[in-house]
């Protein structure tokens, strides 16, 4: 990748919080690549495949690094099948373009008995969005992602806000000390699909511009 491209690493408060719609998205605000390293269940319709038809198709999805039969943490899904992931399973794909890197559910889910996904994102140097939807314990799960994010000096470049938010819990988190983010709200789509996802795109691009340089 060159240097002037941008790798973001999108990660959640939790599992699902909406990673994976989010994560379409930004790869049609970035016109990016979109890549899902670690795939645990539902092979049959993955994740990939779900950005795959949700944005343009100009759009880039890189095959995953690992699939796993079981719904769980990758540790688990993939000790279920006798594997073990190792980070170097794991490394960029090649492209000229910017990428998007969906996560496996939240910080400390762990890759391997030793590692979790948060030491993976330090080793890969990128920049974080993180993505918060609104539920009981959500202020106490954002908080602490931030906080994580910060002990370990890794850039957290969005703080997104996914579906409607209670306006007090938004103060509450956004109240945090010193929080760099640019914060994103992205909507409830009553109707997902490649045009809601497009709008989407086009309303960030109004309120943000574009996010990297053409």
């Amino acid at each position: 990748m060159t240097p002037n491209r941008t790798t973001l690493f999108v990660t959640g408060i939790g599992t699902d919080v909406g990673k994976t719609v989010c994560s379409a998205v930004l790869t049609e605000w970035f016109k990016a690549d979109y890549w899902k390293p670690v795939q645990a269940g539902t092979l049959h319709h993955s994740d990939r495949k779900t950005v795959a038809g949700l944005t343009g198709p100009a759009i880039v999805t890189h095959a995953e690094a690992v699939s796993l039969r079981l719904a769980a943490s990758p540790h688990k899904a993939a000790r279920k099948e006798q594997k073990c992931i190792a980070v170097g399973d794991l490394g960029l794909p090649e492209t000229e373009n910017h990428l998007i890197v969906e996560g496996a559910g939240g910080l400390y889910v762990p890759i391997n008995e030793q590692l979790c996904v948060i030491d993976w994102i330090e080793s890969l140097g990128v920049e974080v969005a993180l993505v918060a939807r609104n539920y009981l314990g959500c202020i106490n799960h954002t908080l602490l992602s931030i906080q994580a994010l910060r002990q370990r000096s890794i850039p957290l470049k969005y703080l997104i806000f996914n579906g409607p938010f209670d306006e007090d819990t938004r103060r509450v988190i956004l109240s945090y000390p010193d929080i760099q983010a640019t914060v994103l709200s992205i909507p409830h789509f009553k109707t997902l699909n490649a045009q809601s996802i497009a709008r989407a795109a086009r309303r960030l691009r109004r309120e943000h511009g574009y996010p990297v340089t053409q």
